[in-house]
């Protein structure tokens, strides 16, 4: 079956004599007329077959800018074939296509002509049409009419799917091809985005998870993988793409439909109220899912602490520490939360710094957002109580990698209340990381200098310069005996340790003569 277009002259009963590459026209084959939509996508109209034999082939053509893709589908072969012709010449002309319609034709009433045309399509050709277009361009393309609409979506599955790859690739894949791998999810994502266009969000929410989380991977405790699975990964980079734009109510709807759907608050609720450890499996599963699919895709902070302000707001404050170690904490070599790291061992930056990250996100910079400076500071202590207190060491670290006014907050509070003891011994303990971390020994003074403007008589300003110093004269003593012993606790391991205790004294000391000198 081969199809051709009118001459623009209806009397004409002469053979085309356009260039070589234009469709010639037969009589007796079927007329076909073509129109250009808003998308620069032209449909083929008034099909009307007529088969002359078994072997013949069924052409079916989709007019694009300057040329056709013409789709031959054998009746013995179930591979299509492509072939591209050539319509510069005819559409160069400013003349417009018209379609002519065969005498005393008469259409139903309410239906279009590309409707009525589009339906006698059988889907099978339609399905095969769809398998030369990538992700991105059927989503273009389900954006033409509600009746393309209406087939993609009740196919979207199939049309997914065919890449099985993507989805046998999340326990078996190569470093290098991950960011590939993300960029199929990103497709899908703007795929469904463009096919549930016109629907409310909550009928977008429960198509796209009757579709997607049939995934074992996507879904809390169901995948034996984790951590590594790129599941999670996988669904937090198609739903980055899904709701992008979306308005801040939509979002809450998000949230709060991803929270029903996978019980996440109670989940939540089991691990913060049992014992550290107690549900290991369930905690990681928690932090996966929290991070790789509601907070670390963004690049915008402010939608980064939308996210970490629905997780954490409905909870106590005590409990709030206790996911945020959940969801920041350090992690053992099989995967499991460490939650002896922090009071038992010295923890290096890297296992710090993102407690540190979520903290200054949450203060803002003293900006107006849910979190006020109150609220965050008595975050900040009970997380350094979580399991138990850290080590003094832990606690300098994650206050100078805070950065300077979340610090001089918290110690600032603690000179006001009264609690020197706990004030001096912060600071020298500040003065042995930025030791050991390579950290200038001028940001140690300049926050000795502040916080002694804090207290208001010269003698309390004395008293706090004293226990500084005797903090420094007994944690050195305290290492030597544990080395002259042979004892080796997570506070003072070996001569090292030893060796940076007296030259961050020494330092501390040398940067405080020289401000007297300089001024």
């Amino acid at each position: 079956m081969k199809y051709k277009m009118d001459s623009d002259s209806s009397n004409s009963s002469k053979k085309d004599t356009g260039p070589k590459n234009s469709i010639e026209t037969k009589k007796g084959k079927v007329q076909t007329m073509f129109r250009e939509t808003d998308l620069s996508v032209s449909t083929l109209m008034d099909m009307q077959p007529s088969i002359t034999a078994d072997t013949e082939p069924i052409t079916c053509a989709v007019l694009m800018p300057q040329s056709i893709n013409t789709i031959v589908v054998h009746r013995n072969s179930s591979k299509p074939t492509v072939t591209d012709l050539d319509l510069s010449p005819v559409l160069s002309t400013n003349k417009p296509l018209r379609r002519r319609r065969p005498k005393n034709y008469a259409l139903p009433s309410g239906i279009t002509f590309f409707q009525l045309d589009f339906s006698n399509l059988p889907f099978d050709v339609f399905y095969s049409i769809l398998q030369y277009l990538s992700l991105k361009e059927i989503s273009i393309l389900s954006m033409v009419s509600k009746v393309i609409n209406s087939y993609i979506v009740q196919n979207i599955s199939k049309l997914v799917k065919r890449n099985r790859m993507a989805f046998c690739s999340l326990h078996q894949y190569n470093t290098s091809d991950q960011e590939e791998h993300f960029e199929y999810y990103r497709s899908v994502g703007l795929l469904f985005k463009r096919c549930t266009l016109l629907l409310p969000t909550k009928e977008r929410l429960k198509f796209i998870s009757s579709q997607l989380f049939k995934v074992p991977c996507f879904v809390i405790g169901k995948c034996c993988h984790v951590p590594e699975c790129l599941g999670f990964a996988s669904y937090g980079a198609f739903l980055k793409v899904l709701i992008a734009g979306w308005d801040e109510l939509e979002c809450h709807r998000v949230f709060s439909f991803h929270c029903d759907f996978t019980n996440l608050h109670r989940r939540i609720q089991t691990v913060v109220s049992s014992k550290p450890g107690a549900a290991r499996e369930l905690e990681i599963h928690i932090r996966l899912f929290c991070r790789s699919v509601l907070i670390d895709p963004w690049d915008n902070q402010n939608d980064t602490l939308f996210w970490l302000t629905r997780l954490l707001k409905p909870w106590p404050m005590v409990n709030q520490a206790r996911l945020l170690y959940i969801l920041y904490g350090p992690v053992t070599s099989e995967g499991n939360i460490d939650w002896q790291k922090m009071t038992q061992s010295l923890a290096e930056e890297c296992s710090v710094v993102q407690f540190a990250n979520a903290i200054k996100l949450m203060h803002h910079d003293g900006k107006p957002t849910e979190w006020t400076a109150d609220s965050v500071i008595g975050l900040l202590e009970e997380l350094t109580d979580v399991p138990n207190e850290w080590l003094l060491e832990n606690q300098a670290r994650l206050l100078l990698l805070c950065g300077n006014n979340i610090c001089y907050t918290i110690m600032s509070s603690k000179a006001v209340n009264g609690r020197v003891n706990e004030l001096a011994n912060l600071m020298v303990f500040q003065a042995l990381v930025c030791e050991k971390d390579g950290y200038h020994m001028q940001w140690v003074r300049k926050m000795l200098q502040k916080i002694c403007m804090v207290f208001g008589s010269f003698r309390e300003r004395c008293n706090f310069i004293q226990k500084v110093e005797s903090v420094f004269c007994q944690r050195s003593l305290e290492i030597l005996e544990s080395i002259i012993e042979g004892n080796q606790d997570s506070e003072s391991n070996s001569f090292q340790n030893l060796y940076s205790f007296l030259k961050a004294n020494a330092h501390f000391h040398m940067e405080i003569l020289y401000s007297f000198i300089k001024e």
